[in-house]
């Protein structure tokens, strides 16, 4: 397990915002929860006001579940632009899931993907990430605000 900290993340997002770009994002969704933190930093990087959110539910802590779970609603009038961003492509399971949905019911609109971390074995590739993760990452959200 590799700790990811908070000098840590706003070093990569920084690198991650000047791949970003040049995509030119209208709107952002955000993959709760691992995603929301990176969303936040990325929204603020850019000036994008236009955030929404999509709920999944892939794991128990470090355990993979049977099924992934998609919970809510996008709308995206006169947006032609969309980054979805998460915390990491693990499985990549998450991200495909979620673009094969937003593509299917927005199909006009142009999706890109970014996230921090990027594993090889992934089942799916993000447009933008900044490091290849080999092991299972405890990224400080997740540590350091832990209740006892």
């Amino acid at each position: 397990m590799k700790y990811y900290s908070y000098d840590s993340f706003k070093t990569d997002t920084n690198r991650l915002l000047l791949e970003i770009k040049e995509f030119e994002p209208e709107a952002l969704v955000g993959i709760a929860r691992g995603g929301l933190t990176l969303s936040h930093a990325v929204v603020e990087g850019l000036n994008v006001r236009n955030i929404q959110t999509l709920s999944t539910q892939l794991y128990d802590k470090t355990q993979k579940r049977e099924a992934l779970c998609i919970k809510g609603f996008c709308e995206f009038e006169n947006i032609q632009r969309v980054l979805v961003i998460d915390d990491i492509a693990d499985s990549g399971d998450t991200l495909k899931a979620i673009i094969k949905m937003l593509r299917t019911k927005h199909p006009k609109v142009e999706f890109k993907t970014a996230t921090l971390f990027y594993k090889k074995t992934s089942v799916y590739k993000p447009d933008f990430w900044i490091n290849e993760a080999d092991d299972w990452i405890d990224f400080f959200w997740e540590r350091d605000f832990k209740s006892n």
